[in-house]
């Protein structure tokens, strides 16, 4: 090959996706696999996805390992900050003359967002968290801590008020007849009473984060059509996602502070922030950015990219 390419590897919580690029960042190739995340498949399991994902990849290009110049991967639930040695691992038997280059799911999300790899990203989608990386090469993470910690004003957040909501009204003895929040809610989940509730969240084959988080979606829908609950004067839907904005702000407001870098460039990421809503603009006014911001490239890409800048750095 004449061309200098590099490989961008992506595991996010669901999927792992791998791509080709040239030096201007072309595809050559982009393949999407099963989820590669070690904390939820086992560290085997995802090595496994990992180097049968690559190889995956070089085949749909028709091209040989020495072709690729330099490979970046983040994987969620294995951060260069804690698990260097394994995401090398998981990737030098595949590709063994390659520049490696091991990062996280936050920071190639970063370079993705803002299309270098200085700046703060606020990722909100099942979880939350914020990533900054400075100038003077400090590196720092607030939030991430998963459901049974933090992750306030993700998803995850968001439909856990509502649930909250339904069960205290219903407590209070309201019915699916005298309250709309619980009638919506239920309906939405095709359930009769919210004592089914309980055998829909307590399912012992997984985890229920993503399935409060994906009440996020209603929750915003409710914002938006100002729809309120029985018993407010106020729009108790917009007040929880004004909640969840103040929240996500604070943090890129603490990060700033921490990094001493009160202007830095920030990008958004994750499901409740990567599109146009009450959230992602609430908490764009709440930064005071200029306007919504928009990812110059995925996650896989920006792994690609960083590849390419440590590649040229080298």
């Amino acid at each position: 090959m004449n061309q200098t390419l590099f490989m961008g590897i992506d595991g996010g919580g669901s999927k792992l996706r791998i791509a080709i690029v040239n030096a201007d960042l072309r595809p050559l190739c982009s393949i999407v696999s099963q989820a590669a995340n070690p904390n939820t498949v086992g560290r085997a399991a995802a090595l496994a996805v990992i180097q049968r994902g690559i190889a995956d990849a070089l085949d749909q290009a028709r091209l040989q390992p020495r072709d690729i110049a330099a490979l970046a991967i983040g994987i969620a639930g294995a951060s260069n900050l804690h698990s260097e040695d394994w995401l090398i691992e998981s990737v030098r038997p595949a590709l063994p003359a390659s520049l490696l280059v091991p990062s996280s799911d936050l920071e190639i999300a970063l370079v993705g967002a803002l299309g270098q790899r200085h700046g703060i990203l606020l990722l909100a989608g099942t979880g939350s968290a914020v990533y900054g990386n400075a100038q003077n090469g400090q590196r720092l993470q607030i939030g991430g801590w998963g459901y049974l910690l933090g992750d306030d004003g993700s998803g995850y957040w968001l439909g856990l008020q509502l649930l909250r909501r339904v069960t205290a009204r219903f407590d209070e003895g309201f019915s699916n007849d005298d309250d709309p929040l619980i009638r919506i809610c239920l309906n939405a989940l095709g359930l009769e009473t919210p004592r089914e509730l309980i055998a829909w969240l307590y399912r012992a084959e997984e985890t229920p984060a993503a399935r409060i988080a994906s009440l996020a979606e209603l929750v915003l829908e409710l914002a938006a059509n100002d729809i309120q609950a029985a018993d407010s004067g106020g729009k108790w839907a917009k007040d929880i996602v004004e909640s969840a904005a103040e929240r996500l702000a604070r943090q890129v407001g603490l990060m700033r502070s921490r990094l001493n870098w009160p202007g830095a460039s920030v990008g958004f990421a994750g499901g409740l922030l990567d599109n146009d809503n009450l959230l992602s603009r609430r908490v764009a006014d709440r930064l005071a950015l200029p306007e919504l911001p928009v990812a110059k490239h995925s996650p896989v890409l920006g792994a690609a990219l960083l590849a390419r800048i440590e590649w040229s750095g080298k």
